[in-house]
C-alpha cells in the first residue's frame, strides 16, 4: 500500500520522493491513516468517497469561520484520499484560548436565515448523519439526530420499551422548554480527542460539521471528562445558560445513542441518564 500510496500522492503533485510514510490509527471511524513526512509534512485518510467529500467539506467551513482556532488546510482531495496539513499536538494545553476560539466561531457564524442543518449530509464517527435542514431547531435535534438514533438502537436490541420511550418523550418535550434560536457553525464531534494543542494554539480536526445550537460542541466536550474552568471563563464569558445543566444532557443525548448504536450496552446508562436529566427539568 505504502508504494500505491506514493505513486497517487505525486500523481496529485505532491512531493513524496524519499518521504517518511507512517501508519497512524484510524481510530474509531475505521479510516486508514497515514503520516507523510516529505516536502510538506501531510496526514493522509483512506476511506469511502462519500466520507472524504464530507470531512473535506466540514474542514474547508470551520477553515473559513474560524478565527482563533486552527483547522488543518485541505491540500487534496481525491475519491477515496485526503490529503490534509499535518498539525503538531506539542502545545501548551490553553482552555482559554480553546474557549474564546470557539465562542468566536459560534457567534461570528450564528445566521438567523440559515436552517439547522447542512446542504449535504455527512457522519459522527461510523455513523451516517442526515443533515437535511429543518427551520426549527427543536425539530432538527428531534428528527435529524435522537429518533432517527433511538430507532436504529432499538432495531439493534440495545433499548428496551421503556428506555426508547423515555428518550422519545425527551425528545417531544423540547418546543416545551427549549427556546427557538439561530443556528451557528458547530464541529459536529467536539470530543477531546478532535483537539489539538499545537504550538501556534488549539487546532480542531476530525469534523461533523452542520449548523444547530452551539451547546451542541461544550456539550461534547464535557461528555468524556471537561475542557476545564480557564476554558469556561472564557467561552461563557459571563453568558452560561441558566438551563445548562438540562442543555448538556440534551446535547449529550445524541452522541451517547450514538455510542450505544455503535459500541453496545455500556453506554445504556448514559442514555438512561441524560434523558431522566432533560425530563426532569
Amino acid at each position: 500500500m505504502t508504494q500505491v500510496l506514493r505513486e497517487r500522492l505525486a500523481a496529485l503533485g505532491m512531493s513524496v520522493d524519499g518521504a517518511a510514510i507512517t501508519p497512524l490509527s484510524g481510530g474509531d471511524s475505521g479510516a486508514a491513516l497515514w503520516r507523510v513526512d516529505g516536502a510538506t509534512p501531510c496526514i493522509v485518510k483512506r476511506d469511502t468517497p462519500e466520507r472524504v467529500a464530507g470531512e473535506a467539506d466540514g474542514l474547508r467551513a470551520l477553515g473559513a469561520a474560524c478565527r482563533k482556532l486552527i483547522v488543518p488546510e485541505v491540500l487534496a482531495e481525491d475519491g477515496d484520499l485526503l490529503v490534509m496539513q499535518a498539525l503538531e499536538g506539542t502545545g501548551k494545553r490553553d482552555g482559554a484560548a480553546l474557549g474564546e476560539g470557539l465562542r468566536q466561531l459560534h457567534r461570528d457564524s450564528r445566521d438567523a436565515d440559515a436552517g439547522h442543518g447542512w446542504p449535504r449530509d455527512n457522519a459522527c464517527g461510523l455513523t451516517p448523519q442526515p443533515n437535511a435542514p429543518l427551520a426549527d431547531g427543536r425539530a432538527f435535534q428531534r428528527d435529524r439526530r435522537l429518533l432517527p438514533l433511538m430507532r436504529g438502537c432499538r432495531e439493534r436490541g440495545l433499548l428496551d420499551a421503556a428506555l426508547a420511550g423515555r428518550v422519545e418523550r425527551a425528545a417531544d418535550s423540547l418546543e416545551h422548554w427549549l427556546e427557538q434560536a439561530p443556528p451557528s457553525l458547530v464541529h459536529g464531534d467536539l470530543w477531546s480527542g478532535n483537539v489539538l494543542f499545537t504550538p501556534q494554539g488549539p487546532a480542531i480536526i476530525d469534523p461533523a460539521v452542520y449548523r444547530h445550537y452551539p451547546e451542541v460542541d461544550v456539550a461534547m466536550l464535557t461528555l468524556f471528562g471537561g475542557p476545564g474552568d480557564a476554558f469556561f471563563e472564557a467561552y461563557w464569558d459571563g453568558d452560561r445558560p441558566a438551563d445548562w445543566e438540562r442543555r448538556e444532557a440534551l446535547f449529550q443525548l445524541y452522541p451517547l445513542l450514538n455510542h450505544l448504536y455503535l459500541f453496545g450496552g455500556t453506554y445504556r446508562h448514559g442514555v438512561a441518564r441524560a434523558a431522566d436529566r432533560i425530563l426532569a427539568g
